[in-house]
């Protein structure tokens, strides 16, 4: 049966099992990420960029809520592939085979996107962060009393923003391939993400030139990179059309 010759109470039962099926997923990618949250937070407190600084928990219950949080995070990482096929496998009754294969192919690039994302945020930019705040502390004479809780918190606040800019080319390619936008318009307003790009960089970044160019330069690009991927993705969706036409 087709999504089209499904009742909406049968939509329903089919969206609501997916949604079962998800959270029994994350349950336990939640119970497995407990193991994996102790050694990465150990681990993020011995890199370079903390090493010399000492945690300090201010509460008797940071220690939990920062543990908590990595496991929670660590399990929504584990999950999204499999929840972002789950979205896929609900809609894709409803698209055409090739259109099944394209949008089939988001889930593993957004992942990948989503790690990138971090990676960049953390080994490159959150070390001149670190450095920047240290040496600004210094300079002033100010003893540093790190609490564990504010440095994680700096730190997811600093990681996974980045993650989710990382995901621009992705949305950029769905909302082309549903004609919401166009590579044209994209084009078209380049001056005015310009600016909004250079406002999220200096919002995210300490006040210093080097950090605010290193931030807002890949953001740039990735601005650029939306395009070409978007007019790919127009051209693809135009040759789909006209088949179609040709077909009627």
């Amino acid at each position: 049966m087709s999504h089209k010759d499904m009742t909406m109470f049968e939509h329903i039962g089919e969206l609501r099992k997916r949604l079962v099926i998800s959270v029994v997923f994350f349950f336990v990618a939640t119970i497995a990420s407990f193991f994996i949250a102790e050694p990465l937070i150990v681990y993020l407190q011995k890199a370079d960029e903390a090493k010399e600084l000492t945690m300090n928990a201010f509460r008797l219950t940071d220690p939990i809520k920062i543990y908590m949080q990595f496991a929670f995070l660590i399990a929504f990482v584990m999950t999204s592939p499999f929840l972002l096929y789950q979205l896929w496998a609900f809609i894709s009754p409803g698209l055409y085979e090739k259109e099944r294969k394209v949008t089939l192919s988001y889930i593993p690039i957004s992942v990948i996107l989503f790690i990138s994302g971090i990676a960049f945020s953390y080994f490159i930019l959150f070390p001149f962060v670190v450095e920047f705040m240290t040496r600004i502390a210094n300079r002033l004479d100010i003893n540093q009393v790190i609490g564990i809780n504010e440095y994680f918190q700096f730190l997811f606040q600093l990681t996974i923003p980045f993650g989710l800019l990382f995901q621009l080319p992705v949305i950029i390619m769905f909302l082309t391939r549903l004609g919401i936008v166009t590579p044209m318009y994209l084009a078209k307003v380049r001056k005015y993400a310009y600016f909004i790009l250079i406002v999220i960089a200096a919002f995210i970044t300490p006040p210093e030139l080097l950090s605010h160019m290193m931030v807002t330069v890949p953001l740039l690009i990735l601005y650029e990179v939306s395009i070409l991927i978007s007019r790919f993705a127009y051209k693809k969706a135009q040759q789909a059309e006209q088949i179609l036409e040709e077909e009627i």
